[in-house]
């Protein structure tokens, strides 16, 4: 039950990982001065309303306050799909035995059957080494 579930979180991961790793974004930025107004991820962003204003002080000073930067942020394009047999013959080796060993810690061993599991020992009516006058020195 555990290893279907391990197995899947790591099925679900690896697919997470792949899909990331090819989706493109573009950023989109606009400043009014030197002051961020918005920034979009995948719609244009927002204007600070200032576009008539600019045209006319574009007509006076010949630089506008407003500007728009536009990251974007590229995916990888080609996926390289390995094989086993591709992998040289010794790393090949390694990898197999490698997951027989590992795969046999989690084996569990055999339940050992103990004959006299149950068996007390009898009660002592007395202790004969006292009786005796028995030491061991």
């Amino acid at each position: 039950m555990v290893k279907q579930i391990v197995h899947k979180l790591f099925s679900l991961s690896l697919a997470l990982l792949v899909l990331i790793s090819t989706v493109s974004l573009t950023v989109e930025k606009h400043y009014c001065g030197n002051r961020l107004i918005d920034v979009s991820i995948f719609t244009e962003g927002q204007k600070c309303g200032m576009e008539a204003s600019e045209m006319e002080q574009e007509v006076i000073t010949k630089k506008k306050c407003c500007k728009d930067i536009v990251e974007i942020v590229e995916g990888q394009d080609e996926l390289q799909i390995k094989d086993f047999n591709d992998i040289e013959t010794h790393l090949q080796w390694f990898v197999t035995s490698f997951i027989y060993s590992y795969e046999a810690l989690y084996t569990s061993l055999p339940k050992q059957i103990i004959p006299h599991k149950d068996y007390s020992p009898p009660n002592l009516v007395y202790d004969i080494q006292l009786l005796d006058d028995v030491f061991l020195i």
